[in-house]
């Protein structure tokens, strides 16, 4: 059974929750990616993404250079382990509609992401079913209401 070690992105950049969210832009821009682990140097405490960068800080014309990724970022409960079966963690990521899990050892260090991406272009069966319960409508993000 093909793990999801097998697909992962390793070398994963990552931001502390200390940063400023234009510290955390300027390396998503630098690695042409869409989010970051956040990561206090003990454990893995969420994930700030650009949609979290605009919905949180552009849309209410917070400075960047000011405002804190951990004030920002979503709290990241949800990771999987290098030694997961591909198909559990495309269950899982379908379920919880998100597109980037960030994988952990087994002492819970951050070893890469997996993205619904890298699934798709490097294990692509049963891909379309996770795609389709990610994409489907959620509800509005109760931090903006």
């Amino acid at each position: 059974m093909p793990k999801i070690s097998d697909v992962i992105t390793r070398n994963v950049v990552v931001v502390r929750p200390d940063e400023s969210v234009q510290r955390a832009a300027e390396l998503m821009a630098k690695l042409n990616v869409g989010s970051l682990p956040v990561y206090d140097g003990r454990a893995l405490v969420g994930m700030v993404t650009d949609r979290d960068i605009t919905v949180r800080v552009t849309a209410f014309d917070k400075r960047a250079s000011e405002t804190l990724v951990g004030d920002v970022m979503t709290v990241q409960t949800l990771s999987c382990a290098e030694d997961d079966a591909i198909a559990d963690v495309l269950q899982q990521m379908g379920d919880a509609q998100v597109r980037r899990l960030p994988v952990l050892d087994r002492a819970g260090e951050i070893v890469g992401i997996v993205s619904l991406g890298d699934l798709a272009t490097r294990q692509s069966a049963h891909t379309d079913g996770a795609l389709r319960e990610i994409s489907q409508p959620s509800d509005a993000d109760p931090a903006l209401a």
